[in-house]
């Protein structure tokens, strides 16, 4: 299995990519963990990152926001090159992140929990008043009927919802979704999905999402699939064999 580019995935040309990832390589002291990544993800559509625990997906994501500075590589949105930005000027510039474990912060309110995305527009809060988007509202009916009770106090669904409505603040192009299932009741995993689904939807929003869950690892439009620290399987997810997902999914 090999890498595919876009227009070998589609089968056609697919234009500009909204972010494209170039030779990226990231290290731990000398621990090389990310070894010369390419991967795009185009305007308007889902692509899923698949691989083992431990093969550098979260490290992937984390490169991307600037949490982790890499050794070499590009990282470009919509046609900007981010590598010697801080994690605060990519979110500004369009990047919204929800973090493995979601970290929501448990002792402010779920309104001061979602005041914080409002820093990641551009100019932060200082050039904007505290109104929070209502379009998150109509996403997660649920956030309005919780505004005053604190983050901790949610469930695991509760605050995963939270979590993504806190990035959306931000208006981002691109969202980052790190195992946004993890540690949810099965029951509420289709829920989540949906969410997922309708954020595209409205918003345009693009995703970059980690996930172990077939089902939702399906609802992409694309899958990379990451094995010790590269990239080394892409497509279609239409085209996700089984033997690819006994190879790269820990289910």
């Amino acid at each position: 299995m090999t890498v595919a580019s876009p227009t070998e995935i589609h089968g056609r040309e697919t234009g500009e990519p909204l972010l494209r990832i170039s030779g990226l390589t990231t290290c731990y002291g000398e621990s090389r963990i990310l070894r010369d990544v390419d991967l795009q993800v185009q305007g308007g559509q889902m692509v899923c990152l698949i691989g083992r625990n431990g093969v550098g997906k979260t490290t992937l994501l984390k490169t991307v926001m600037g949490l982790i500075r890499p050794r070499q590589g590009r990282i470009q949105l919509a046609g900007r090159d981010l590598v010697a930005l801080p994690p605060h000027q990519r979110a500004r510039a369009g990047i919204g992140y929800v973090p493995q474990g979601r970290e929501v912060i448990p002792q402010l309110t779920v309104r001061d929990n979602l005041r914080l995305g409002l820093e990641a527009r551009p100019g932060g809060l200082a050039r904007h008043d505290h109104r929070l988007d209502p379009q998150v509202f109509d996403l997660f009916p649920a956030l309005a009927t919780m505004l005053e009770r604190r983050g901790g106090d949610l469930s695991g669904g509760q605050q995963q919802q939270l979590a993504m409505a806190r990035a959306l603040q931000g208006k981002p192009q691109l969202l980052l979704l790190d195992e946004p299932t993890e540690g949810i009741q099965p029951n509420v995993v289709a829920d989540i999905e949906t969410a997922v689904r309708r954020i595209m939807a409205r918003t345009g929003v693009s995703v970059l999402l980690v996930e172990q869950h077939l089902h939702f690892v399906r609802q992409a439009h694309t899958y990379y699939a990451m094995q010790k620290g590269g990239i080394v399987a892409s497509g279609p997810t239409s085209d996700l064999s089984q033997a690819v997902i006994n190879r790269f999914l820990s289910v």
